[in-house]
């Protein structure tokens, strides 16, 4: 009963963070679509090469909000594949949080934040030079998606868009928690534990279970010395917190959000082992 009420509890506190971030987005996206109509576009795609920079700065903050709106920005092609890719890649979810409780030296905490975004630009910038396509806004077509009434008031309808989204990640939450709960914590600290030609494909793996917990034991185990400084940056790099939930929610283009489940695990990988062959520490 006890682990019920713990899950439960979690599971709401986490969601209602993210409450502001996806009200807001909603309301500027509904906002951009009702005042500035077609001319919002050019602007895009004029100002969009900056994206990645942007995004991979924004994605620092602790908590996973900036994720989840860029996930909804994205649907919205408001920003580029690449600003979102380096918005996921730069998110560090509870990685902060748990740095300074457990008193880690600020100059660690400011060598893994730095790493993260150099990797996260450098990627979203690759991803937007070779697959950037033409950037047309499609939030009216995401509204109709979603039948949430536009026409009624862009506050009516940013709350339909954030009620419907809420709820979703409330649900699948609720589910991954309870197995976090039953499959314990320490199950999947001993996936990436005592696995050195492994630990960068399995800590890349448990980084992108989309739940807070993936961070927090990605952590601890590197602050006890269990997991190296590569196999910390395939599992940050490669989490998103619950922002890919959302996309898989919002992005219609189940295909898309494969590939870019797959361009993330990959790209943390990736960076694990050149983090690794060039013996970063942190």
């Amino acid at each position: 009963m006890d682990i019920i009420l713990d899950v439960l509890c979690d599971t709401c506190i986490d969601a209602l963070r993210l409450l502001p971030f996806l009200f807001l987005t909603y309301l500027a996206m509904e906002s951009l679509e009702h005042w500035t109509g077609g001319r919002m576009q050019e602007v895009v795609r004029k100002s969009g090469k900056a994206g990645p920079a942007i995004g991979g700065l924004l994605g620092i903050f602790p908590q996973c909000g900036f994720s989840a709106a860029a996930a909804n920005l994205y649907a919205g092609r408001i920003i580029t594949l690449g600003t979102l890719i380096a918005v996921f890649l730069s998110t560090s979810d509870e990685m902060l949080p748990i740095m300074i409780s457990e008193n880690a030296a600020l100059s660690m905490i400011g060598k893994i934040l730095l790493v993260k975004v150099v990797f996260a630009l450098a990627a979203g910038f690759l991803v937007d030079f070779f697959f950037r396509g033409n950037v047309e806004m499609q939030i009216e077509h995401l509204c109709e998606r979603h039948h949430c009434h536009c026409e009624r008031g862009i506050w009516r309808s940013a709350f339909r868009h954030t009620w419907e989204i809420f709820l979703y990640i409330i649900a699948v939450s609720l589910i991954l928690n309870f197995a976090i709960a039953l499959i314990g914590e320490e199950t999947l600290a001993a996936l990436v534990q005592g696995k050195p030609a492994l630990s960068l494909f399995l800590a890349a793996l448990v980084g992108m279970i989309p739940n807070c917990a993936s961070s927090v034991v990605l952590t601890q185990l590197y602050l006890s010395g269990v997991l190296g400084a590569g196999a910390l940056m395939a599992g940050l790099l490669s989490g998103s917190g619950v922002g890919f939930l959302v996309l898989l929610r919002v992005n219609e283009d189940r295909r898309e959000n494969l590939r870019i489940f797959a361009l993330l695990y990959v790209t943390g990988v990736c960076a694990g082992a050149l983090a690794q062959f060039f013996g970063i520490r942190f």
